[in-house]
């Protein structure tokens, strides 16, 4: 590959549309709720998009709002800083949050009532009959009421301190004789340490589904009974608090201390969010938002009955297998053979596994055999997010056991994991691992394991390349890719990205790994430049790339060149999608996002260079932390047969007329429409691409 450098000469700058990134990115939520709304997709399926839904801005207003709400508090001018207005966009985050969770509610009504023509009824307190507020009450006083801890709130000095995303039941206690006080309570609802659900069978074969805390209601006076009410009623509250990381500079403290003390200090972080049960009494909602400190700033949200949606990825598994998405049996690459070395298959060509389409197996087996083979000395891996029971920390504590030099770069400041890659920490220096956590202003988002082996008195080197973190778990619901080579002069490279991260220098000049902040931003606005000429020339001249996001100004402008200058750019960006495609001027770039059954996590790249085309494969998104704040790794794609299938699975997705959306500045998210009479549905085309290839092979 061809080192390039910007253009020395750029066209003058134009004041070009950015889409807002807190809004494109409810848009992308927005798309996930149509998921839920599709009447195509199987109903328990619908279901966990509900759930994803939900998740996914619980995690917004942790991360997103809260840092708006810090930067309006520490800089007056941060809209001359960031080009729009916090306040602003505060507000309208609120207003779009308010209109998204109606279009919630009425989904999830509307799936209550579809479930009854399977005879699933999902019940509450009210609508048991006899026999199951009999069935209730026992599993309560066995089961339920051991876990709560309730609360009497309106005698308590200070308030207690909420779990952040969990819920809890506010309850009001009141009487008809005016001498007896009303009293407040709160109940953590136990949903971590139960099931949510309870399934109570029917006499023709119904199902009946009550909640936890509708059980509960069921049971307040045997919760209460020593007092003389009337009436005892709750009402579901929930909170959500700013989740950044507070890290004190304190010299004698080691920085994997610093991230476990921030991570404990989260109990104690603000609040970015209040949603409560819009019929709760506004003396109960009043006294909590005094006791709270809350105020309109706060997101103070009226809601339905029922938080804590994402529980619904463990809805009961009920009704007929056709109310669920019929799982893709992962297939086995035809290059691996059983019994038959990963080394020799990999020496001998280059290798893609593209999940979930094929199994992840491959990876875990590349570890293992690494860790029992003799001739192999050292592995080297970065690591951002694994499983809870990861095989991948098993093989490399086997490794470290049997000899091997192990070295794990573990991402300490990989959000809501922080807690458990500290975990992990422990796991491998006890097995006598070597573990580095980066430098602490960078994360080290890259996805890059290195194995040496000495082959013939020298170290022969193979590595793999992934654009999604080495687990097992999310293998099985992401689509990523993992590119694993024996190219000597990229795996040195490889090797020196290790270096990089402790040292902050290379021992090698990147002539084929583009690495982030070395020098990605300016490698990849080369290669728009390359496209930009190509096209000037009288050349072809075209860009293919697939991003999760895309909010870096500089590249977004680039983009906006090429399109000017009549280069056909296409892009398959997942969630924010700051770009403005389709206008006048820049009517050469079509932006599309593809929501399914899959996650699509890939970020892919094709530069049509003149007929020579440039594949990459990367670890990153092209946002301006990626391209600045994080040590991120892109990888060439050499192998013209792996070349050939990704350029196949890229046109399936572009040619998609089922799940894609239209990234538009108007967060529409219509439905791409083709001529086509042929439907494209390219998750499950990718699925029969691939075992296609294998049947062949």
């Amino acid at each position: 590959m061809k080192a390039l450098e910007p253009s020395a000469n750029p066209a003058p700058k134009k004041r070009y549309n950015f889409i807002n990134r807190e809004l494109s990115w409810l848009a992308f939520n927005q798309r996930v709720l149509q998921e839920a709304k599709d009447p195509t997709v199987p109903l328990l399926t619908r279901f966990k998009f509900l759930a994803i839904f939900s998740n996914n801005l619980d995690e917004f207003f942790r991360v997103r709002v809260a840092s708006l709400k810090r930067l309006l508090q520490v800089n007056k001018k941060a809209k001359a800083t960031l080009g729009f207005s916090p306040k602003k966009t505060l507000k309208k985050i609120s207003q779009t949050s308010a209109k998204l969770h109606k279009k919630f509610e009425k989904t999830y009504q509307g799936l209550l009532t579809e479930l009854k023509d399977y005879q699933i009824y999902v019940i509450n307190e009210f609508e048991l009959s006899d026999s199951q507020a009999l069935e209730i009450r026992r599993y309560f006083h066995q089961d339920v009421r051991p876990l709560l801890v309730p609360l009497m709130i309106d005698i308590m000095e200070d308030f207690p301190n909420l779990k952040d995303g969990s819920i809890y039941l506010a309850i009001k206690m009141s009487s008809k004789q005016e001498t007896v006080k009303t009293r407040y309570s709160l109940i953590e609802v136990p949903s971590d340490q139960i099931s949510r659900f309870k399934v109570l069978e029917g006499a023709n074969g119904e199902k009946y589904v009550i909640l936890l805390e509708d059980i509960i209601r069921k049971c307040l006076s045997e919760i209460f009974f020593i007092f003389s009410f009337d009436e005892i009623a709750a009402y579901t509250i929930k909170i959500t608090k700013d989740s950044e990381l507070e890290l004190d500079a304190d010299v004698d403290k080691s920085y994997l201390e610093l991230i476990s003390e921030s991570v404990k200090q989260r109990k104690d972080a603000q609040a970015v969010r209040f949603i409560h049960d819009k019929e709760m009494p506004s003396d109960l909602l009043a006294f909590i938002s005094e006791k709270m400190n809350l105020d309109e700033d706060d997101n103070i949200l009226p809601g339905g009955r029922y938080h804590n949606f994402k529980d619904f990825m463990s809805f009961p598994k009920l009704g007929p297998s056709s109310l669920r998405n019929r799982d893709f049996p992962p297939l086995e690459h035809p290059m691996i053979q059983p019994n038959r070395s990963l080394f020799e298959v990999i020496k001998r060509k280059d290798l893609m596994l593209h999940y979930p389409y094929h199994s992840f197996h491959p990876m875990i087996d590349f570890l293992r055999e690494a860790a029992i083979d003799p001739k192999v000395e050292y592995i080297r891996i970065t690591l951002y997010r694994v499983a809870k029971r990861s095989a991948i920390i098993n093989a490399l504590v086997s490794a470290q056991l049997n000899g091997k030099e192990v070295e794990v770069v573990l991402e300490l400041k990989a959000r809501f994991d922080e807690e458990a890659n500290v975990e992990w920490t422990k796991v491998l220096q006890e097995a006598g691992v070597k573990v580095s956590h980066g430098p602490p202003d960078k994360k080290v988002h890259a996805k890059v394991c290195v194995v040496g082996r000495r082959e013939e008195g020298n170290i022969f080197r193979y590595a793999a390349f992934s654009t999604g973190n080495f687990n097992e778990s999310t293998a099985t619901l992401y689509g990523d890719d993992c590119l694993f080579t024996a190219h000597q002069e990229i795996n040195e490279e490889a090797e020196a990205v290790f270096g990089l991260i402790k040292t902050g220098k290379s021992a090698v000049a990147f002539k084929h790994l583009i690495v982030a902040p070395l020098h990605m931003l300016n490698q990849m606005l080369a290669f728009i430049d390359q496209e930009i000429e190509n096209k000037k020339a009288g050349k072809p001249a075209y860009i293919v790339v697939k991003l999760n996001n895309l909010n870096d100004r500089t590249m977004i402008q680039k983009l906006y060149e090429a399109a000017a200058a009549g280069v056909k750019v296409k892009l398959i960006i997942r969630s924010i999608c700051c770009l403005v495609p389709g206008s006048h001027s820049n009517s050469s770039i079509e932006a599309i996002s593809i929501i399914d059954k899959y996650l699509e996590h890939s970020r892919l790249m094709i530069f049509g260079n003149n007929g020579d085309e440039q594949f990459f494969l990367s670890s990153a998104d092209w946002m301006e932390r990626n391209l600045h704040r994080r040590v991120e790794v892109a990888c060439p794609i050499y192998d013209r047969d792996i070349q050939k299938t990704i350029r196949k699975i890229l046109e399936l997705q572009l040619l998609d007329n089922t799940k894609a959306r239209l990234q538009s500045h108007k967060n529409l998210n219509t439905y791409k429409e083709t001529n086509s009479e042929t439907s494209v549905r390219c998750q499950n085309d990718i699925y029969r691409f691939i075992r296609e290839q294998s049947e062949q092979s």
